[in-house]
């Protein structure tokens, strides 16, 4: 019943304690994320080690602070009682003496334990979050997912790996996948996905319910290829990406797919244009979209007009929001936009506090754009380009080390 940090406090403390906490059953949910780089290659392979076929639930790797206060638990840090302190000011000699210390580093190996032992440790996992493990590559990634064939929900947070690559690993081996969230590390600048991977995608994970990616470069005839072919999703959202104007949900709400959905997500997205929007109020209007609960159209920049996206509209007369929230008081309309000033106003949302019953992810913390960002924060001012250039060293921070940290391989 202990979470995982409490798990290792309490088998460090006496040799009857440290002899109940070996039960493999205590392993079957690992939480290993931390604040800061704590948690090393050995440490994972010897909390995979004791759950061994009883793994069901792994997350790990390094999450912000705020995204703490709404966890149910504390990320896992390895100390007692000195307290973690951030080094404000270093150096270019400091910075690169850290990265080669692998004490406390997560390489792209990390995730090899899941195939260890004939593969027992991944063959039953349910659930595997992965947050901004800077090393990990392609090939690793793939290779641990294709240990996990049992895998329901898989969550992927500012890794260094491409979207077409990764969807083609989960489209060959997670074929009972049901939840996906992928926010990239590099908003805006990958644009790998391919209409062959997108089709492949819907053909092998039929039972997909739950899909988010954000911050891709993503086109509106492969996310309609994704949205129509589903035909269990009730969850979508493609935060902050580029290269969306909306087309894709033209005669969507009223065929299989859409007509399922209950959440629509997207905020942020660049090219998103007022006219489509308009057609998808009016389409909603019209009966379409009849289990939507929950539209969030928000944009920091406005939306794009017609003709020209660098034209930006803030105050739209062609979209009938006040009309949709008369005819469907049970939906969550969220519509914020710049005002003239620069600053936020929110034009529209519906009663937060009603009895709507929504989808477990929007009380999530990683449905929340403001609290699971990568390493590479998302931002307009980034390069719109579809390269995939390395920046990995944009945002390291320097943490000093604990003199009290707790020794888990000796435990």
């Amino acid at each position: 019943m202990l979470d995982t940090q409490s798990l290792c406090y309490a088998s460090a403390t006496c040799l009857l304690f440290s002899k109940c906490a070996k039960d493999p059953m205590c392993y079957a949910n690992l939480d290993l994320t931390t604040l800061v780089p704590k948690v090393n290659n050995a440490v994972v392979a010897t909390m995979i080690q004791r759950a061994g076929k009883g793994l069901r639930s792994l997350k790990l790797g390094v999450v912000p602070s705020a995204a703490t206060s709404l966890g149910s638990c504390p990320p896992f840090v390895c100390t007692i009682r000195n307290a973690i302190v951030e080094v404000p000011n270093f150096s270019w000699n400091d910075k690169r003496s850290r990265q080669g210390r692998e004490s406390s580093i997560l390489t792209r190996c990390c995730l090899s334990p899941l195939s260890g032992d004939g593969g027992a440790p991944g063959a039953l996992l349910r659930k595997l979050h992965l947050y901004n493990i800077e090393r990990m590559d392609n090939a690793s990634l793939g290779a641990a997912l294709s240990a996990c064939p049992s895998l329901l929900d898989l969550e992927i947070v500012g890794l260094h790996v491409e979207l077409r690559q990764t969807l083609m690993s989960v489209s060959a081996n997670c074929h009972l996948i049901e939840r996906l969230f992928f926010e990239s590390s590099k908003t805006g600048r990958d644009d790998s996905l391919k209409a062959q991977t997108c089709f492949e995608l819907v053909n092998n994970c039929p039972h997909l319910t739950s899909l988010s990616l954000r911050g891709f470069k993503l086109h509106d005839c492969k996310v309609r290829v994704l949205v129509k072919g589903f035909r269990k999703l009730k969850y979508v959202d493609f935060s902050t990406s580029y290269s969306i104007t909306g087309n894709f949900l033209r005669n969507l709400g009223s065929c299989n797919g859409g007509n399922l959905l209950e959440v629509l997500i997207l905020r942020d997205c660049m090219h998103l244009k007022e006219m489509e929007v308009a057609r998808l109020l009016t389409a909603i209007l019209a009966g379409d979209f009849k289990l939507l609960v929950h539209l969030d159209i928000s944009n920091r920049e406005g939306l794009a007009s017609e003709a020209d996206w660098y034209h930006r509209c803030y105050n739209s007369s062609i979209m009938p929001t006040k009309q949709v929230l008369e005819a469907r008081p049970d939906m969550c309309l969220v519509a914020e936009y710049p005002s003239a000033e620069g600053s936020y106003i929110e034009t529209f949302d519906a009663d937060m506090n009603s009895e709507i019953s929504l989808p477990s992810q929007l009380s999530s913390h990683t449905s929340d754009g403001s609290i699971f960002m990568s390493t590479s924060e998302s931002s307009y001012n980034s390069d719109q380009g579809s390269g995939n250039e390395d920046g990995q060293d944009a945002n390291y921070v320097i943490y000093e080390e604990s003199s009290d940290e707790i020794d888990f391989l000796s435990l």
